[in-house]
């Protein structure tokens, strides 16, 4: 669904490309030893090689080009098996070489595509011209000192593939849509932890407008360094409406860079645009051209394992679940690994999903954890859902005594848990009978509205009647029970 609006009697549509920035999840950096981790102390994970101290060469890591090769698999990308660096020379304070090791003319991915699903259920498909490698550069810190910029080379030569879509995209829930889809990919496949937070994806929005109707490109700004999925929204829709009133007002939009303010949320110039070549690209002279073998190529292709659409089709094939259950459970890597380790323990999957994508997930809400943190282990959850299912235990007991009982002691069976507890539910039809009549006594106005037609009630006497049983007794049997004593 694309953004069209219209001034005095034109009407304009939005024509955006997105340049995605990915921080791959290497141990070391593209082309040195450093460890690439996140959050260590200032200028703590640097060498020669990050300084550019003369004479230090770069040595390429070998892991950035199969998780590239992965990434571009996964967007339907043509493998470009002999590739090459290039130099993209520019100037920055936390650029020490003077220059940026990347790919311009032999990019590793090329001629792709991703198919978004939007929030009406149309699928739009956004052209992928091309993912290259590069190295990412340190980071200038304004506002540690009143006098000085300090400068963190800690990320410089960190690993980046750039993902460079077509000029495909036509409105900010196309842009959000694909940015959601791209971070799931990159996290399903284990390229990257995709947090936008911490810098490990970044995106740059190149934003034009033009007349409805027209096949020409506008004049394009691009909006840098956009790091959440809501920014980049409001950074394309107040850009869209901008360049909407510049030609309104009978002006020009002129080509630049632009830097967005997210507590405005409003766009301002940081620089005219450069083209290709202001940054006077060459081949770089240390670096052996790339050379994927169709052996290893092979290799990569069969290890790639199922992604996220594949499996949600097959969940509701399987399971019958719905497609928003599916692609909850698709879409979170871990939660489809613990839903896999549990699914061969337990009895009834359906009653696993259930539980997964509702009771089990409102507890990790609540306590502020992902289920890769959860101490509770998947054979031991499977045996809980078993133990509800075969009425051996309340849902209630289960939830609220059981499941936290097992995060102390996890090399212990549900089972044996529960009956240390005494929550397994004892089949004494005589007390469960007295209890019954217990509540009844007390209730009398509403067992006789009851009577008269109000069987909302019966939850109440079910609800009490647990009570006295301390949960141990199973809700469905006390309902027939209750309704029997009331005909």
């Amino acid at each position: 669904m694309s953004t069209k609006i219209a001034t005095e009697s034109v009407a304009f549509e939005l024509v955006s490309g997105l340049e995605i920035h990915v921080q791959l999840n290497t141990q070391s950096k593209i082309f040195s030893s450093d460890s690439a981790a996140f959050g260590a102390k200032p200028n703590e994970h640097i060498s020669a090689v990050s300084l550019a101290l003369p004479g230090a060469l770069p040595k390429l890591n070998k892991e950035v080009v199969a998780k590239a090769i992965r990434i571009g698999l996964a967007l339907n990308c043509e493998i470009n098996q002999h590739n090459f660096f290039d130099r993209k020379n520019y100037f920055y304070a936390d650029l020490p070489k003077g220059y940026q090791i990347t790919q311009d003319n032999s990019p590793i991915c090329k001629n792709g595509y991703l198919n978004v699903v939007l929030a009406n259920g149309e699928e739009k498909r956004i052209g992928i011209n091309r993912i290259h490698l590069e190295e990412d550069a340190g980071k200038s810190l304004h506002d540690q000192d009143a006098k000085y910029s300090y400068v963190d080379l800690n990320r410089a030569g960190v690993p980046l593939i750039e993902i460079v879509t077509e000029p495909d995209i036509r409105s900010a829930e196309e842009a959000s849509a694909l940015l959601t889809e791209i971070r799931q990919l990159v996290r399903h496949l284990n390229v990257s932890d995709g947090n936008m937070e911490e810098g490990s994806l970044r995106c740059d929005a190149n934003i034009s407008i033009r007349e409805n109707g027209s096949t020409e490109f506008g004049t394009r700004c691009e909006v840098k360094n956009l790091n959440s999925i809501r920014n980049v929204r409001r950074a394309m829709e107040f850009e869209f409406n901008r360049q909407i009133e510049v030609i309104g007002n009978g002006g020009k939009i002129i080509q630049s860079t632009l830097n967005f303010d997210a507590n405005k949320g409003t766009t301002s110039p940081m620089r005219t645009k450069e083209e290709a070549n202001d940054y006077r690209y060459f081949p770089d002279p240390d670096l052996q051209p790339i050379s994927i073998s169709d052996e290893w190529l092979n290799e990569i292709k069969s290890a790639m394992p199922a992604l996220p659409k594949e499996i949600a089709k097959q969940l509701v094939a399987e399971f019958g679940i719905n497609k928003v259950e599916a692609n909850m459970l698709a879409e979170d890597t871990d939660l489809f690994t613990y839903f896999n380790a549990a699914k061969t323990k337990v009895n009834n999957q359906k009653s696993l999903v259930n539980w997964l994508l509702g009771s089990i997930r409102a507890l990790l809400n609540e306590e502020g954890i992902g289920i890769g943190a959860y101490k509770v282990k998947p054979n031991q959850l499977a045996d809980v859902i078993n133990l509800v299912d075969d009425k051996k235990i309340s849902q209630q007991n289960a939830l609220q005594q059981l499941l936290p009982a097992l995060v102390i002691n996890q090399n212990k069976t549900a089972e044996s848990v529960a009956a240390e507890l005494n929550l397994l539910i004892v089949e004494d039809n005589d007390a469960i009978s007295e209890f019954i009549d217990e509540v009844l006594t007390k209730y009398n106005p509403q067992v006789e509205a009851y009577k008269s037609g109000k069987k909302g009630v019966l939850g109440l006497f079910v609800g009490e009647v647990m009570k006295l049983a301390k949960g141990k007794a199973d809700a469905k049997k006390i309902s027939d029970l209750i309704i029997e004593k009331l005909k």
